[in-house]
Parts: C-alpha cells; sequence; structure tokens
C-alpha cells in the first residue's frame, strides 16, 4: 500500500502551491490510511474503506469504467468480505463494483443508499442515450452508458445510524449536487465522507446538462458537517483534507460561495429583474473562488446562477420573445439577411473572435451557421470561433460544450 502521496498532494495543494496538472477528476490511483482502520482509495470517484470487525465497508464502491482496478486497490488495504456498501448518491461514476466483491466472497453484500437512488437507476435506464451523449460532451469520451445497476437493498429516508463490527457510522441525507445524496459521518474517527458535496473545485451545483442541482440546501449541509469539527474530509474527488481547523474552514467557504450565489439571484428575483439581468450582475467573491478548492475548474457560478433561477423560477427567462420563439433557422435567416449575408456575420465573428469578444463572436458564427449551414467558410469560421472560447474556459463543463460545437462542422 503506498504511504505518503495522497496526503503530500492535499497538503501542497491547500498551501497554494500551483499544480497545473490537478484536476478533482483526475485520480492518483492510491491508497492511503487516512485514520485507524480506514483507508482512503483515490479513484474515480473516491472510495472510503472501514475495515470492520464484521467485513470491509465502503463508502461509495467506485465507477463503471474503473470498478476491476478500484476493488484491486481496496484490496491493498484489506481483503475481508464486503460487508456494507454506501452510496453517497446514484452517479455512475460512485456505484459500480459490488458485484465484484460478491462473486470474490460467494454472499450477498448489504448495499444502503438514499431511497431516490433507485429512481435515478431508472430514469438513467430510460435515458441511457440522452446521457451518453451528455457525457461526451462533457467529458470529451465516447462512452457506453451504463443501464445494468445494483439497487440498494436498504435506504433511508433522512438519517440512518449504523454499528458494524463495533463502529458507528451516521448517515444523513442533504440534497445537493443531487435529490438522492448522503454524507457519513464516523464519530470515533472525527471522519466525514461527503460524496460530491465537496470535489476540491467550485461546486457542481450548476451542470447545465443535468437535472435539477439544490444549492441552497447543499451549503446548509456543509454547515452541519463543519459543526461537528471533523479531523479527516473525505471527498467524492481530489484528496482527503486533514485537521480540524482546514478542514472546517474547506466546508464553511465552501457553504459561503453557494450562499452568496443564492442570496444575490433571490434578491434579484425578488425586485423582477430578468434572467439575462442577473446574469449580468451576479458574481461569485473573487477571494473565494482563488481558494485551492473553490476555483471554478468543473462548474461555474454562472451556471449555479441558472441553477437557482430554474428551481426558484421555472425555464422561461423573462423575454417575452422566448416565451414562444420561431424557429432558430428561420430567425437566423432573416438576420443574415438584414446583415448582408452569412459570410458578413461569419467575419465579424471572426474579428470579434481575435479581439477577445469570445460570447458575441459565438452569438455571430452560430447565427451565421443556422442560416447558412451548407457554406464550408461559414462552418469554418464557427469551428473556429468556439474552439478559441474553448480554450479560453477554466470551467470543464464549458469546455466540453464549446469544443464539441468546434467539432460538428468538421
Amino acid at each position: 500500500m503506498s504511504v505518503g502521496a495522497i496526503r503530500e498532494q492535499s497538503e501542497r495543494l491547500l498551501s497554494g502551491a500551483p499544480d497545473p496538472a490537478f484536476h478533482p477528476f483526475t485520480p492518483l490511483f492510491r491508497t492511503e490510511e487516512i485514520a485507524a482502520r480506514a483507508a482512503f482509495v483515490s479513484s474515480f470517484a473516491n472510495v472510503l474503506a472501514l475495515d470492520t470487525d464484521e467485513g470491509l465497508v465502503l463508502v461509495d464502491v467506485g465507477s463503471f469504467f474503473f470498478a476491476k482496478l478500484t476493488k484491486e486497490l481496496v484490496r491493498s488495504f484489506t481483503d475481508k468480505p464486503l460487508h456494507t456498501a454506501v452510496y453517497t448518491h446514484g452517479h455512475v461514476d460512485h456505484v459500480f463494483g459490488v458485484p465484484l466483491y460478491e462473486a470474490e466472497s460467494g454472499r450477498r453484500a448489504n448495499v444502503i443508499g438514499h431511497r431516490g437512488v433507485a429512481a435515478r437507476f431508472d430514469r438513467y435506464r430510460l435515458t441511457a442515450g440522452y446521457n451518453a451523449c451528455i457525457n461526451a460532451r462533457q467529458f470529451q469520451a465516447d462512452l457506453e452508458w451504463p443501464t445494468d445497476y445494483r439497487y440498494p437493498d436498504q435506504t433511508l429516508d433522512d438519517a440512518l445510524s449504523l454499528d458494524i463490527g463495533g463502529l458507528a457510522i451516521e448517515l444523513h441525507h442533504a440534497r445537493g449536487e443531487t435529490d438522492d445524496h448522503t454524507w457519513a459521518w464516523v464519530p470515533s474517527l472525527e471522519l466525514v465522507a461527503t460524496g460530491d458535496l465537496f470535489i476540491w473545485a467550485t461546486p457542481n451545483a450548476g451542470n447545465p446538462q443535468k437535472v435539477q442541482r439544490y444549492p441552497r440546501e447543499w451549503a446548509k449541509a456543509l454547515r452541519t458537517m463543519a459543526a461537528l469539527e471533523p479531523e479527516v474530509l473525505s471527498p467524492g474527488h481530489g484528496p482527503p483534507i486533514f485537521g480540524k481547523v482546514a478542514v472546517g474552514l474547506a466546508l464553511v467557504e465552501t457553504a459561503e460561495l453557494l450562499d452568496h450565489i443564492v442570496r444575490e439571484t433571490l434578491a434579484l428575483m425578488n425586485a423582477g429583474a430578468t434572467l439575462d439581468q442577473i446574469l449580468c450582475t451576479v458574481r461569485a467573491p473573487r477571494d473565494l473562488l482563488e481558494r485551492p478548492y473553490l476555483r471554478p475548474i468543473y462548474d461555474e457560478p454562472e451556471f449555479i446562477v441558472r441553477n437557482v433561477w430554474r428551481e426558484f423560477g421555472g425555464w422561461w427567462d423573462g423575454n417575452p420573445a422566448n416565451l414562444k420563439p420561431g424557429p432558430a433557422a428561420t430567425l437566423a435567416r432573416e438576420l443574415a439577411a438584414l446583415a448582408g449575408g452569412a459570410r458578413r456575420l461569419s467575419a465579424r465573428a471572426e474579428a470579434l473572435s481575435a479581439q477577445g469578444d469570445h460570447a458575441l463572436a459565438c452569438h455571430l458564427a452560430e447565427t451565421a451557421y443556422q442560416a447558412s449551414p451548407e457554406d464550408a467558410a461559414t462552418r469554418a469560421i464557427r469551428s473556429a470561433v468556439y474552439r478559441a472560447r474553448a480554450n479560453e474556459e477554466t470551467s470543464l463543463m464549458a469546455k466540453g460544450i464549446f469544443m464539441t460545437a468546434a467539432k460538428e462542422p468538421e
């Protein structure tokens, strides 16, 4: 079992030392003991392994594409049969691998998750094609979406207390990145396992291609965790954090970021602002975004604003023309005709992109393409404009969508 590399990465990142290769979704594929009889498995996503007198307890199990490797990493810590697996939520990078342990031991493990996990799995089966498409855009990888899931045997609504081999584990439900999220507290180890409520990045509370997220309740859950004064934080992605002060600061500052965005967005909504006005106004505190665990490298504050609007205000953005819009291509052809042709729009888009005005450049390039999708020059400029914008973005989500658009005409 490797010792030290995971903790060293955590301390280096917390110190503010630059690490251009670091992304919270880049695992070390290592196993390291982080408390008595508790090991952290750095994978995609992370796994917390607890060695009890009754057998192995796992908080999260692994992803569908790294399940075997993750199990090998767990087995470098203990060879005890799997007794219990806790799903922090039903995302496919957290819930695969249980059958591998069951086949090994010849007995069924007890799988625990929030009541909503089963409904999520049902929805994933219903929308497998759509999920394959959006993850191809998000991660720039062509992966077949799984449809075979190991459903929980035992569920919780709000909370559940466990005693496994003398080890007390408290499970708590909180809506956050998902509606089926569970976080775990191990009192004797002063250890909190957050799942994806903490991922070493701006919280994934605004994902533009996924279902509703809940930043207000997310922040409340983080403050509840902080009040426990954990000594160790085991996150869904990225390395653990050690020490009461560091853990508490990470949890509270993440909550502060979410609270600020929710508070500012709701204030403008209550004043009658449109979504466009809100997006132009609400900004996350820069000092928080500069924290090593809150950088917008996966999701970003602008997307969280949109999710707050969607949760409390619905899908209409406040622009009456967008309530029942005409076909996008029809509008694009009309605008192109008024401008003197699609190529003139494309030329202007190219110039704006060169000046660094990528947002307006994308609008014009897309309008030109919608008006004249068969024109090779228009397609080439559209591709170049989106590629330039992708290269300027910080969040993986924005980069993925813009890069997919850049590749479409090709």
